[in-house]
């Protein structure tokens, strides 16, 4: 019960120190002369796929549970939270290596700033969410881990489809 406290509070302080460095990176100041010194302009695309990937394996790593095949779903799942961790690093380069953020030029303005918003919002929501789930897998508390994953499954799959969207929308 300690433990899982002491492992409660690091995960949410890291989850705080995550948000809060992709807020600073998006809303705060640019180094000077840091935008455009690296051709970063390949990252959107790195991000979809990181995001579709993730998709892929959360789809699968869901299949395998429901199947009772508990290695492979682990497997899957710490995959899935690998490419989300990649998308991380390399989301969070894009935005401290460029200019200025892509503004949509579409037809479906409305549509574009509801699936942003949820996005950037839900995306807040499953970082701690999703490092819960995975502590409580890890740790083989099983009914806490099924509790929450079924939060976290929805969510995170929304917050993977929506990067894909966002992505399509904006290239």
């Amino acid at each position: 019960m300690g433990e899982d406290r002491f492992w409660l509070r690091i995960i949410y302080i890291v989850s705080i120190l995550i948000i809060a460095a992709v807020a600073f990176l998006i809303l705060g100041p640019r180094p000077e002369g840091g935008g455009g010194t690296l051709d970063v302009s390949f990252l959107p695309t790195v991000n979809a796929l990181l995001n579709g990937v993730t998709l892929i394996l959360l789809i699968t790593g869901y299949v395998f549970i429901r199947k009772k095949k508990r290695e492979k779903h682990k497997k899957v799942m710490l995959t899935a939270f690998g490419t989300s961790a990649g998308f991380l690093v390399s989301y969070v380069m894009y935005h401290w290596f460029k200019s200025g953020p892509k503004l949509y030029s579409g037809d479906f303005t409305s549509f574009y700033y509801f699936v942003l918003i949820s996005h950037i919002l839900l995306a807040i929501v499953i970082t701690p969410l999703a490092l819960i789930t995975l502590y409580c897998g890890w740790t083989d508390q099983l009914t806490k881990h099924r509790k929450i994953a079924k939060t976290t499954i929805l969510i995170w799959l929304y917050v993977s489809v929506t990067g894909v969207v966002i992505y399509l929308m904006l290239y």
